[in-house]
């Protein structure tokens, strides 16, 4: 199996031929992945621009970088890869002396690679250790946040972060555990949520630690911080007609992506609902069910 074909098996981009409708890239342009991930947006995004357009990419997640490195090597100088995370976009095109870019993509979703194969803890379907760290060279884990927040603390998370109704509960079940043990593993964890959650309130359709692991992962990494930062810093760098797209995974993102649209002067919605994937993407790709694209232009300067 080529590398290609490895890739995709592991990863499918969502919404891949919408993103392309409204990005628009054109021969020449300029144009930002804020997440990279396996390369499969930028990898679209650069066949349509060519010969001559530029992608600049952002990931932070070096495993991501080193296979989509090896799937992209063949649009050469046409592509720049930046280690760094989406929020970081303006100050990683400043050091390539950029201000102005023809086009935005932000993918806020957390790539196949990182569930099925990143050894993290993203995922319970596997005993692994409790991290969940995008970029390894960050100091917060999963596991340290179990053992460091209040129950207040940790209640507040898994409500606010993963919409978790049974967030008391499970906080407090948590707590009475660390003080025996140190919540160190994804099966762990599970089995609290599993435990603290009457059999009645379990979800039929998904795992009921689902929540909590999604909460916990924003958490560790600032997600919705990082979300807000770069869809204030994002308009300054759009040309005025230059679109700015942003793919996000659950409500809590759908929600600041509509507000600071509609909240941006500078900005005119082009989608007025969220995007949703096809039923035959759904079909194809079940991971894609859950993934909303919202799209604005740079209106033209005053």
């Amino acid at each position: 199996m080529g590398l290609e074909a490895a890739i995709e098996e592991i990863h499918r981009s969502v919404l891949l031929d919408e993103v392309l409708q409204y990005l628009d890239p054109v021969p020449g342009g300029l144009y930002v992945d804020g997440t990279l991930g396996l390369g499969g947006h930028t990898a679209a995004i650069l066949s349509r621009c060519a010969p001559d357009g530029r992608v600049i990419a952002f990931e932070w997640d070096e495993a991501a970088i080193e296979l989509s490195r090896k799937r992209l090597v063949g649009f050469g100088s046409r592509l720049t890869i930046i280690r760094s995370n989406f929020a970081e976009i303006v100050v990683g095109l400043e050091g390539l002396g950029i201000d102005r870019v023809d086009g935005v993509l932000i993918d806020i979703g957390l790539s196949s690679l990182q569930l099925d194969r990143g050894g993290r803890g993203f995922s319970f379907q596997r005993d692994e250790p409790l991290d969940m760290r995008m970029d390894i060279r960050q100091d917060t884990t999963a596991a340290s946040l179990l053992a460091s927040c209040s129950e207040e603390q940790l209640a507040d998370i898994f409500f606010y972060f993963g919409d978790e109704y049974q967030a008391r509960p499970i906080a407090a079940e948590i707590v009475r555990a660390r003080e025996k043990d140190p919540i160190r593993t994804t099966r762990q964890l599970a089995g609290l949520v599993a435990a603290a959650v009457p059999r009645r309130f379990h979800p039929k359709r998904i795992h009921v630690a689902t929540k909590v692991f999604q909460a916990l992962r924003i958490a560790v990494n600032t997600e919705l911080e990082n979300l807000a930062r770069i869809l204030d810093e994002a308009v300054p760098l759009l040309k005025p007609g230059a679109r700015l797209c942003v793919i996000s995974f659950h409500s809590l993102e759908d929600r600041i992506v509509k507000r600071k649209f509609r909240q941006n002067k500078q900005l005119e919605i082009l989608t007025a609902k969220p995007v949703m994937p096809r039923a035959e993407e759904m079909e194809d790709n079940p991971r894609s069910r859950s993934a909303r694209l919202r799209v604005a232009c740079k209106k033209a300067e005053q």
